[in-house]
């Protein structure tokens, strides 16, 4: 590996760093925040709603990305530099609003600040798909999961202790000062010339009438309905089963992102060694046995090994299907793509999130972990259509 590609692997491992963080705030710690102001749950949901809606929109900043060259600055680095300003910037306001007395001025703000987030996101991307080569795709992809992962189980970590010992707005201070950390090694970086026959065309979107598409598609909304689904599950059952603190449950899920990060490095390296139809094949596998194996825990010490290599899973499917829709990506709306991609994946988590809800109400916890479970043998004839017959039987188990 050369010093640029070390260089250019940090910085992306540090954007994703960012992204994890404010993800890691706003779908887990920020209801605790606004609790304390005496919103009810209702307007929470409709706070998360609005605040989380860039992750669908995000399509639309990567068209820009792709069309634009900023300023002729570049068509990814002005664009990740004025998402990681508009993020972290979000941030500080964010502390100075008092939730009670403007609540839909404060919903603005976030919605605002996670747009700056999906900019540089959807950016990101198409700065490692202009810069990476196929060999290198699950390294470079296993390197964000483990970034973001890392962000989110360091702002877990840390939002309790500076809430309590502090108060509310050092975590939001931290969260900008996490923000702007990438920016140095942004500024950095080269953006390299856009070569012929990557220049955007509509045309290029055809590819998403193309068999072996809209059956990754499919694959990214069953994987995600199981991992994001089974993930919010743990803790409302770990609680209720076993009567565990919130504390416990912090350390807990810290352990599961200690998993994704460990799933995403080795993950995007051994795709790299077997290839994408045998790695996504193990995954699939890997996240049938460890979500099954949630729904058999007994006692809260057997959820600490079962928890981790659940996270494992969850980081290895993570970097295997982001790897492979980096491969099937027209480079011509690379950004563009990947980003449409990745929101259908996040319309299998938004279904994944409302489903379990439900199930675990009617048929309790354990059959709703077995039943997601399952659902990953629905993914497995979906790989012949994504690779083809012969490569898949090439690569099978």
């Amino acid at each position: 590996m050369t010093g640029k590609q070390r260089m250019r692997y940090m910085t992306f491992s540090m954007l994703y760093f960012a992204q994890g963080s404010i993800l890691g705030y706003f779908t887990a710690l920020n209801a605790i925040y606004l609790r304390s102001f005496g919103i009810s749950m209702s307007q929470i949901g409709i706070f998360s709603a609005v605040a989380l809606m860039p992750l669908i929109l995000k399509i639309f900043l990567g068209m820009l990305s792709d069309r634009v060259n900023l300023f002729g600055m570049g068509y990814r680095k002005p664009y990740i530099i004025i998402g990681l300003l508009i993020q972290a910037g979000g941030q500080l306001v964010f502390m100075l609003i008092n939730p009670s007395e403007s609540f839909v001025l404060l919903t603005m703000v976030a919605f605002l600040s996670l747009t700056g987030m999906a900019m540089y996101d959807t950016c990101t991307d198409g700065f490692a798909l202009d810069t990476t080569p196929m060999e290198d795709e699950g390294t470079v992809q296993g390197i964000m999961v483990a970034g973001r992962a890392l962000g989110i189980v360091l702002i877990s970590a840390t939002v309790g202790v500076l809430s309590q010992l502090a108060n509310w707005d050092a975590v939001f201070i931290s969260l900008a000062v996490m923000t702007l950390i990438p920016i140095p090694m942004v500024l950095i970086l080269k953006e390299p010339a856009r070569p012929p026959g990557r220049t955007f065309e509509w045309s290029a979107f055809r590819a998403f009438g193309k068999r072996q598409i809209v059956a990754l598609g499919l694959l990214g909304i069953l994987g995600f309905i199981v991992a994001s689904g089974a993930n919010l599950l743990i803790n409302p059952f770990l609680q209720e089963t076993f009567g565990i603190s919130y504390m416990m449950a912090g350390f807990y899920a810290a352990v599961w992102g200690l998993g994704v990060i460990a799933g995403g490095v080795t993950g995007g390296k051994l795709t790299d060694r077997i290839g994408h139809p045998r790695s996504l094949r193990w995954a699939i596998y890997a996240s049938l046995v460890t979500v099954f194996l949630i729904a058999l825990i007994t006692n809260p010490l057997l959820a600490w090994p079962l928890i981790f290599l659940f996270g494992l899973s969850y980081g290895y499917f993570e970097t295997v299907y982001f790897a492979t829709s980096m491969g099937k990506t027209d480079m011509r709306i690379a950004a563009s793509m990947f980003a449409i991609l990745m929101s259908v994946a996040n319309i299998g988590s938004g279904i994944g999130l409302a489903g379990v809800g439900f199930l675990s109400d009617v048929i309790g916890y354990q059959w709703t972990f077995i039943l997601f479970a399952s659902l990953n043998l629905l993914a497995l004839p979906l790989l012949p259509l994504i690779f083809g017959k012969r490569s898949s039987a090439q690569n099978f188990p």
